[in-house]
């Protein structure tokens, strides 16, 4: 076939054609005809330069017809329909012109219409519709070309531009993203790039890895070797790890780079005997005052008895001398939440009721709070061993000892004082009157000639505590310095001298708690410390835990009075494990303290609190109540978690499934329980078994289920089985005494040992039963009964004993054919030798009393002899139905 070629410039500005038009229009489809089949039928992919250049050329010639001009009427037209002459008066854009000039206008065939016109449509709108449905020439002649083999294109390649950013990837696809390139006009297409697949890894040989040589370089294996070798929490604050323990910016000397796993064990609290004693007295109580029944589920729940659980009853177990903190929060929440008995008459209206209760509310805090300073302001006294008489009995008053202060006065001659101290916390004109003479004192310039500490004494009987009191301003020894009544008192005395002498007699407690937070809020107090924080010494247990300094916790005392004082403040914010002790892990009170006010009493819950879901029947005294179902905290159920593991680390199993009783959800419940038993499956023995069970009220299904599950860890398989069975579980009790009891019992021809396995599962049905257990309690029939039903050659069997013969003997192929699927051969060896040890015994039987029925048997499980025994036998079988 003939080649065209010719030259061709985009920069040529003549119109002209060196051939006559009917020539020029033969030889473009003659080149689109003979370009198609030399694609097709050229047998080398190679192409010659100047085939390139006229491909190249004829492409640019083909897309010049499609290109956008304008008319003089302002209207687009396409350069393929000015050559046919059906725009006349068109003027071509700049832009097209630039590069190539358009091809002369042809004269217009009158008798050719375009299908625009014809049909009526914009020009332009049909150009949109063929593009959106049809595939134009240019775009088949570029599919054309990306079929073609790699090296006929190697020269149409165009270069990669520079990437679009500093630091591309291959493996993102920026490395084939290059920059935009501009084209004169919308008639020159730009050629797509050669597509090149990225490649994200590349292997690297080992001797030019930056790894060779440096294999011991690794300083955390655990990061290094992934999961396999990661720190884990074992149970009691055991911590398993590679290499030593260490902070971030701590040197350590040895590795981590071994395969040497460490056992640490970390005490996680204080003193765990300790703690242990104080969690099992209040638990203790606590069981034996919340009942424990089953949930509409089914699953056992703890519900605390609000009658019998309160503060007053925790309280109760620590003796009246118990200075201790955890007795101390118990007697404040007393004081603070616990119903007051007022015996009063049932005439008395609700505001006399709750005017009277506040005031022995406030009473009840006020004997709390002197308990609890009493011996901060003995330890101070002996402390100071000071003959200053105003000095001492102002300590005696920051405790609300006013007998004590006033004797102090007497003794050392302070007669007037005296008479002023008996009056402190006195009405408002006894305030005013001191207040007026310390202004006196001031303005005359008298107060520096009168001691600090009775100025001291005089501020804090006038009720100036919420500020510093400033002295006179003279000169030189007339100067007087300020008195600061709060200087050197904890929080608990600052805010007994608001309760006593700043605020007035009849102001509540939450008045009373709003002047001492505004010092707080001032910076003119810091924040109440937690107990552990305000001490100047740090003892050696506290030293386990390297506490941040800017920890918010406050104290639990200051967190139960702000519970009792700010209406919105919710458990959330006040229940945190470093607000009552230096371990942030211990959870014990926080968790009582919860059950407290939250289920028993009522008074405040956690913030995510859900709506209540509905109604539900409460059994109280064998009578049905309805009661109002409420809505789930997930915050109670990780309180309730925490404080179980905590417990279950201290080695109080039953401790730590009671408090996993009071978990609200039924199948978190369950669950949590279920893991707890698994966890510690080992110790539970006979006693502790028993105690759960009726104490508790755990399922003894569960308990025997967690049992089980640790025989089988243990590799006591049997006894594993025997606790399936006893737990109700028989489908894992059937799966055992398939795949791991019945291959050896069926070895050791035990066929006792193999009724009694399956024999049970007769009246309990499992999974699978029929081609499973029940297999081995055919083949046992098999292998016992049949010859029992001939024992006797002589006699003549009955028709029950004929029955029962056809069938055992019908029944062999069948059990045959299932073996394979019941005793998979695989990493066990058991179970392909109990295989063919079964097979063989069943044919054997087959062969010695019903040889025919060998023909129905599957040969794939049988040896040479026995299949050429099968052949005879289908010869016989097949010679006996020729002779019927």
């Amino acid at each position: 076939m003939a080649r065209f070629r010719a030259e061709f410039s985009d920069s040529s500005d003549d119109g002209s054609s060196s051939e006559p038009e009917e020539v020029q229009n033969e030889l473009e489809v003659s080149e689109d005809e003979s370009e198609s089949e030399e694609v097709l039928r050229s047998p080398s992919p190679a192409m010659h330069e100047d085939d390139l250049l006229s491909s190249n050329a004829r492409r640019r010639k083909q897309r010049n017809r499609n290109a956008l001009v304008e008319g003089e009427d302002g209207e687009i037209w396409y350069a393929h329909e000015v050559e046919e002459g059906q725009a006349p008066n068109l003027r071509v854009s700049e832009a097209s012109s630039s590069s190539s000039s358009p091809p002369p206008a042809r004269a217009r065939d009158p008798t050719l219409t375009s299908w625009a016109q014809h049909v009526g449509v914009d020009a332009q709108k049909m150009h949109v519709m063929q593009t959106s449905l049809f595939r134009l020439p240019e775009e088949a002649a570029a599919l054309k070309a990306l079929n073609q083999p790699q090296a006929s294109r190697s020269g149409l390649r165009v270069p990669l531009q520079p990437l679009n950013r500093k630091h591309s990837r291959d493996s993102d696809g920026d490395g084939l993203q290059t920059d935009s390139r501009e084209r004169p006009s919308f008639a020159h297409d730009i050629e797509p790039a050669v597509y090149r697949p990225s490649r994200k890894y590349a292997r690297v040989e080992t001797s030019e890895s930056a790894v060779q040589g440096n294999e011991g370089s690794y300083f955390d294996a655990g990061l290094a070797f992934g999961r396999s070798f990661r720190v884990g929490w074992g149970p009691g604050g055991t911590l398993v790890h590679l290499g030593s323990l260490c902070s971030p910016t701590s040197t350590v000397k040895t590795s981590a780079n071994s395969s040497t796993i460490n056992r640490t064990v970390f005490p996680l609290y204080a003193d765990a005997t300790t703690g242990s004693t104080l969690s099992g007295k209040l638990l203790q109580h606590h069981l034996s005052n919340s009942p424990i029944t089953p949930d509409d589920d089914g699953v056992p729940f703890a519900d605390p008895d609000p009658d019998y659980l309160n503060f007053s009853s925790f309280a109760g177990l620590f003796p009246a001398a118990d200075r201790s903190y955890e007795a101390s929060l118990f007697r404040l929440g007393q004081a603070l939440f616990d119903e007051i008995d007022l015996r009063l008459g049932p005439s008395v209206t609700i505001d006399i009721r709750n005017r009277i209760t506040a005031v022995r509310r406030k009473a009840a805090l006020s004997a709390w709070l002197e308990d609890a300073v009493s011996a901060t302001v003995e330890a101070e006294l002996r402390a100071s061993s000071s003959v200053d008489v105003p000095n001492n009995a102002f300590t005696f008053l920051t405790g609300h000892q006013t007998e004590k202060a006033v004797n102090v006065a007497i003794d050392g001659g302070f007669w007037r004082l005296a008479t002023l101290i008996s009056q402190a916390g006195g009405d408002f004109d006894f305030q005013s009157d001191l207040k007026e003479q310390m202004e006196i004192w001031r303005n005359e310039r008298i107060d520096v000639h009168i001691e600090e500490s009775v100025r001291k004494l005089y501020a804090l009987l006038a009720g100036l505590v919420d500020r510093e009191v400033s002295g006179s301003r003279g000169g030189g020894l007339e100067k007087c310095s300020d008195v600061d009544v709060l200087k050197g008192l904890d929080w608990k005395r600052v805010f007994g001298l608001h309760l006593w002498y700043s605020e007035p007699v009849n102001a509540p407690i939450a008045q009373v708690y709003q002047s001492f937070n505004h010092l707080i809020t001032e910076g003119r107090i810091s924040r109440p410390l937690p107990w552990y924080a305000e001490k100047k010494t740090t003892s050696s247990s506290s030293s386990l835990w390297n506490l941040p300094s800017t920890s918010t916790a406050f104290d639990g005392l200051f967190s139960l009075i702000r519970l009792h004082a700010e209406p919105t403040c919710s458990l959330s914010q006040i229940l945190t494990p470093l607000s009552f002790g230096i371990s942030p892990v211990d959870y014990s009170l926080s968790w009582h303290l919860y059950i407290i006010l939250s289920r028993c009493m009522r008074v405040r819950d956690f913030a995510d609190r859900g709506e209540p879901l509905g109604r539900r029947r409460r059994m109280d005294n064998e009578e049905e109540e309805e009661v109002q179902q409420e809505g789930h905290s997930p915050s109670a159920d990780l309180l309730a978690s925490s404080y179980a593991s905590q417990l279950e680390r201290q080695g109080l199993l039953q401790e730590a499934l009671f408090v996993l009783l009071h978990i609200e959800g039924s199948i978190g419940r369950k669950k949590a329980i279920k893991d707890l038993l698994a966890r510690s499956a080992g110790r539970l023995d006979e006693w502790m078994t028993r105690g759960m069970e009726g104490s508790l009220r755990i399922p003894r299904a569960w308990i025997l289920e967690a049992k089980a599950n640790y025989a089988l860890d243990q590799g006591n398989i049997f006894d594993a089985y025997e606790l399936f069975l006893q737990a109700g579980l028989y489908d894992f009790a059937h799966d055992l005494a398939v795949m791991e009891l019945a291959p050896d019992a069926v070895l050791r021809k035990d066929f006792e040992l193999l009724h009694s396995l399956f024999a049970t599962f007769l009246s309990h049905p499992v999974n699978d039963w029929h081609i499973r257990g029940k297999v081995f309690l055919d083949y046992v029939k098999i292998m016992t009964h049949l010859p029992d039903l001939l024992a006797e050659e002589d006699s003549i069997a009955d028709a029950e004993q004929s029955t029962q013969f056809d069938d055992l003997i019908k029944s062999v192929p069948r059990l045959i054919g299932i073996l394979p699927d019941v005793l998979k051969e695989g990493p066990d060896p058991r179970h392909g030798a109990a295989l063919t040890e079964i097979v063989a015994g069943l044919v054997g039987q087959v062969k010695k009393y019903a040889p025919h029925v060998l023909a129905q048997v599957d040969p794939t499980l049988l040896d040479e002899s026995t299949r050429l025994e099968r052949i005879q036998s289908m010869a016989y079988a097949r010679f006996l139905s020729h002779i019927n």
